[in-house]
């Protein structure tokens, strides 16, 4: 018993860590590690890696102890991957390589992380130790596109100007995190314009992404900055395609961009993914504004709230008021399927993002060659 107390201890204390945004003590992480080397489907060479005074919990046990960590619950092979790039954005809890490995766990072939905490301003410490790990697992796994989503406290279009200093020393932070990560897409909310104007917002964003990215030589990397479409709250920037359009032709100049389109926020903002009518027409108004080949993520959220509430708040895949239709028609566009689908959806219960994935990847139609005829 004092065992397993041990163990709920820890995996409480690093989740509350990563909630806390402080780094959880390393006996911790590495009695969370423990279990997870000894999985079954774990490597010979990782599996030696145990505490051996412990006995490994069974599967109910690990559920009840985890809360909603996949690396405590997972148990066999993972699912496998399906035709698309389909994956969840997934916790760095116990080190940012670990994203790769809940990724894996869960079915994913692409994922999102941050890769610092998103709602405070001095960034997390990584390790070069740590970012070779990751690519290494990501190899591995064939895992890929990576994306970050960017801190939720940058505003690169303040009025306030220790705050937009503060977001451009942020945003810069970002830039450098994702190409030591290697990443492919670093995902940015334009920000709000409370106190300018709508257009001098959206150029005061390019400015100051050119500014971020001064001497980072982003051109000769594979990251992407994806400018994300919000859902049209009062002030924000991005809520609608044309902002978004508009804010990549003004960043072509300054570093590789292009779009991740919300479904929640697409929704809530006012357009019809519902209805098929609705989704033509809303598809070729993303096509005229941004270009669906411009489009190289995908956030797939459904929304609890109507269709142009301007309230976001994600809900699991067709439990909410976008359903069902809208991503079956989303996942088999041939416009897309370049692109990466990743969803956000909230985990209430254990195994609520393998349910997500599931859902999305079920949607997917699979085009079976015919059968060969036989030689006469």
């Amino acid at each position: 018993m004092a065992a397993k107390a041990r163990i709920a201890s820890s995996s409480r204390s690093i989740q509350i860590a990563a909630c806390e945004a402080r780094a959880p003590p390393e006996s911790e992480i590495s009695m969370l590690k423990s279990i997870i080397y000894r999985m079954p489907s774990g490597e010979p060479e990782r599996k030696r890696l145990t505490i051996p005074e412990q006995k490994q919990p069974g599967v109910p046990e690990r559920k009840r102890f985890s809360m909603k960590d996949v690396l405590l619950w997972a148990d066999g092979e993972p699912p496998k991957p399906g035709p698309r790039r389909i994956g969840i954005h997934t916790s760095t809890a116990g080190g940012v390589e670990m994203a790769a490995e809940r990724a894996y766990r869960l079915g994913a072939n692409t994922f999102q992380i941050f890769s610092s905490s998103p709602r405070q301003w001095k960034p997390y410490p990584l390790a070069q130790a740590q970012c070779d790990a990751l690519r290494g697992l990501r190899e591995k796994y064939g895992i890929g596109p990576m994306a970050i989503h960017s801190s939720y406290l940058v505003n690169l279009a303040s009025a306030t100007a220790e705050f937009h200093r503060k977001s451009v020393i942020a945003f810069r932070g970002e830039l450098q995190r994702a190409l030591a990560l290697s990443a492919e897409f670093l995902v940015l909310h334009p920000g709000s314009f409370r106190g300018r104007s709508r257009e001098e917002g959206l150029e005061l964003v390019a400015r100051s992404i050119a500014e971020a990215a001064e001497g980072l030589e982003l051109e000769k990397s594979n990251l992407r900055v994806l400018i994300e479409n919000t859902a049209g709250a009062e002030f924000s920037l991005g809520g609608s395609f044309d902002q978004v359009g508009q804010l990549l032709e003004y960043l072509r100049p300054v570093c590789p961009v292009g779009a991740c389109i919300d479904t929640c926020h697409t929704h809530v903002s006012g357009y019809d993914i519902v209805s098929e009518a609705g989704w033509h027409e809303t598809v070729q108004k993303l096509e005229e504004t941004i270009g669906l080949r411009n489009v190289m993520a995908w956030h797939c959220n459904d929304a609890k709230d109507p269709r142009g509430s301007r309230r976001d708040r994600h809900e699991h895949v067709g439990k909410g008021t976008i359903g069902l239709d809208a991503f079956r028609r989303l996942l088999n566009d041939p416009r897309t399927e370049h692109a990466a689908f990743i969803a956000e959806t909230p985990i209430d219960e254990p195994g609520d993002d393998l349910q997500n994935i599931a859902t999305l990847k079920s949607l997917v139609d699979v085009v079976t060659a015919p059968p060969k005829r036989k030689r006469a």
